[in-house]
């Protein structure tokens, strides 16, 4: 039971965090979990939970990094490699051996091999920190690549040195061809374990494929136990399990390209179920850093032996310190990159590049972990040699880079001038992956019964894709949407008086006036609030799911007044073009001729139809507007899950988002209208 609380705590930790950015927007997500956790573990009945760093490497790190390895773009990866090795490989021995020597010049009580250890605890950048701080820094695409394949691979390099600096101060004795023989093995094997295992498992899934055996469940069952027998296969054989599972991931991504047309209703269930899990893990592996910081910490901070401003002192210089060894590396030897023969995205190194990437080394759970994963004592039975001191300084430099990636970067990053280009490229990417997101949904729900209405929505969206592409397609900002809103309503109250002045002269009945009248206020509540909008969206849908059945015989019992309803419409839709034509000037022309538009094409559709809608046109009407509403929903998913991957920025995403509330509300309308 009190496992079971701890976790409840967590995922609500998780979820607050995120309530939290929507406030204050500016600090990242990870922030606020490491704050939340260590907030209640600092409770005086809070959480204590002992990390265990295999199980925890295992349950969290491995599917984090193996869904990284099926999300990351192999082309743009393999276009990188020599950057991404310089930085794996060479930057993080460089930083063992320069870092050791800093660190053991700062810090004499501690011995030459716990000074390497500290220094291959922090050498190697954190994937899950780098995919949540890239949410909301507007990093130049290549450069963002860069970071990610990076941080998939060095993690090995930095853990196996780990462990080697480890076993000299533990047993005394170090051999730098065993080390280096050692850390081929323990790569090339992990990967190569990683690609073999995959394609076990990847011809495990056709073999049941091919006995019929196509149960959703059961292959989404296989693909969840994926990275964690990876994983394991790989440590037992002794080999990196981390790199293993990055294999594994990108071994999958090429099968799923292949099998897609073939399983497309697992690739929604895969997509939607690893959307789930990673949003958790990811809060999860934060929340738990934040909870192991006091325990981790204490020892020091209430040593009378530590002095607390010299320990700050410490991380302070070596975090700076690390950030210097990175930024002479990258700017010294990007030239590497070409010499090698790729590279060819990051462009030539630039001073301001070199400061981004030095600034993006964030050091995240992986260096908690192995810092916790220290042995108590050496060879003779002694302690190891300041042990808890390198554990709060792991924990210090964790907090040091993420603070100063989260203020830095966002500051750093927003230049316009050199990224213009770059950001119109990805917001036109952005737009035509919400068009094909709203695709895949409608094709996804088309049935024999709707499959006219889905041609039909199907068919707009690809227009909208074609005019994308000849760059037609615009999204209104919020000073147009508040003109089309004013013209709106404008048009409202011309309507509202062209149907008062027919009950005056009684041409109207007083059911068919109330009628039009409650139209009128849904349609004025549509546009004036979105809140209301909501509200109506929901009572509608509610309507039509409750009470189908009695609107359409109240329908069948009155066609001779709803005949005559929609000839009222077309003379207060006449009435309304009439007003705004008499309000546009220059500034508002554009929405202007949009909601003129709209009335003229609803007139022609109430004119040129017998107007008593038959059965088949309202089953139309019903399937193309759930259709609709299912595309708009794909629609938010999709920049959702961009935002999450670093695709789109903060703002951007508001603005598709915005852009979406408006079309949803255009549907809403014409449905109003037509009802």
């Amino acid at each position: 039971m009190e496992m079971f609380e701890i976790v409840l705590i967590m995922l609500i930790l998780i979820g607050l965090s995120n309530v939290l950015n929507r406030f204050i927007p500016f600090i990242p997500v990870p922030l606020f979990q490491i704050v939340l956790g260590t907030g209640v573990a600092l409770l005086p009945t809070g959480i204590h939970m002992e990390l265990n760093t295999e199980l925890f490497l295992l349950m969290f790190i491995a599917p984090l990094l193996y869904n990284d390895g099926k999300r990351t773009p192999r082309e743009e990866l393999w276009n990188l490699r020599s950057p991404i090795l310089l930085l794996a490989l060479g930057l993080v021995f460089v930083t063992v051996f320069a870092g050791g020597y800093l660190i053991h010049w700062l810090i004499p009580t501690m011995p030459m091999p716990a000074a390497f250890a500290l220094a291959a605890i922090l050498s190697p950048t954190d994937a899950v920190a780098v995919s949540a701080l890239a949410g909301r820094i507007s990093l130049p695409k290549g450069i963002l690549r860069l970071l990610e394949g990076e941080s998939l691979v060095n993690d090995a390099s930095g853990l196996v040195a780990f462990k080697f600096a480890v076993a000299a101060m533990v047993t005394g004795t170090f051999s730098i061809g065993e080390a280096t023989w050692s850390f081929i093995y323990i790569a090339v094997g992990g990967f190569v374990c990683g690609v073999v295992v995959s394609f076990l498992i990847v011809w495990l899934r056709v073999f049941l494929r091919r006995l019929g055996m196509e149960d959703v469940t059961i292959h989404m069952l296989l693909q969840l136990l994926t990275p964690f027998v990876i994983y394991l296969f790989a440590e037992e054989l002794g080999f990196s399990g981390i790199l293993a599972v990055v294999a594994g991931g990108i071994v999958h991504a090429i099968e799923r390209d292949r099998t897609e047309s073939l399983q497309a209703e697992l690739q929604v269930v895969s997509k939607n179920t690893w959307s789930v899990i990673i949003y958790i893990l990811n809060g999860l592996v934060f929340v738990i850093m934040g909870l192991q910081i006091p325990d981790a910490t204490a020892t020091i901070w209430q040593n009378p032996d530590y002095s607390n401003l010299q320990v700050l002192g410490f991380i302070g210089i070596i975090s700076l310190s690390l950030i210097l060894i990175r930024f002479i590396w990258v700017y010294l030897f990007w030239e590497g990159s070409w010499l090698l023969g790729s590279g060819e995205q990051m462009g030539k190194p630039k001073l301001m590049s070199s400061v981004l990437i030095s600034l993006s080394g964030v050091r995240g759970a992986v260096t908690l972990a192995a810092a916790l994963s220290i042995p108590y004592v050496i060879s003779g039975g002694a302690p190891f040699p300041e042990r808890d001191l390198i554990i709060f300084i792991s924990a210090g430099v964790i907090l040091f880079s993420l603070v100063i990636a989260s203020v830095m970067l966002p500051l750093l990053s927003q230049n316009p001038s050199e990224h213009a280009a770059e950001e119109a490229k990805c917001e036109d990417e952005a737009k035509a992956a919400l068009l094909k997101a709203g695709i895949v949904a409608i094709r996804e729900q088309t049935t024999p019964e709707n499959s006219f209405a889905a041609n039909l929505v199907v068919a707009q969206y690809e227009e909208r894709l074609r005019k994308l592409e000849n760059n037609e397609e615009e999204i209104p900002d919020a000073k147009r949407h508040k003109q089309e809103i004013k013209l709106r309503m404008i048009g409202l109250e011309a309507e509202r008086a062209a149907i008062q002045k027919m009950i005056d002269n009684e041409e109207l009945t007083g059911e068919l006036a109330q009628r039009i009248e409650q139209t009128m206020n849904q349609m004025e509540m549509i546009i004036s609030s979105r809140f209301k909008m909501l509200i109506m969206v929901s009572w509608i849908r509610l309507r039509r799911l409750l009470f189908k059945q009695f609107y359409k015989k109240q329908a069948e019992l009155h066609e001779c007044d709803l005949q005559r309803l929609r000839q009222v419409r077309v003379v207060s839709s006449q009435a309304a073009i009439k007003a705004i034509k008499g309000q546009m000037n220059v500034t508002n022309r554009v929405a202007g001729l949009n909601i003129i538009q709209h009335y003229k094409d609803l007139i022609a559709r109430l004119e040129q139809q017998d107007m008593t809608r038959s059965a088949q046109d309202e089953w139309f009407s019903e399937h193309k507007n759930e259709l609709q509403i299912a595309a708009i929903q794909a629609e938010r998913n999709e920049i959702q899950h961009m935002f999450q991957r670093g695709e789109i920025t903060r703002a951007y995403a508001a603005k598709l988002r915005q852009y979406i509330n408006y079309i949803e509300a255009g549907i809403l309308y014409s449905d109003l209208e037509e009802e």
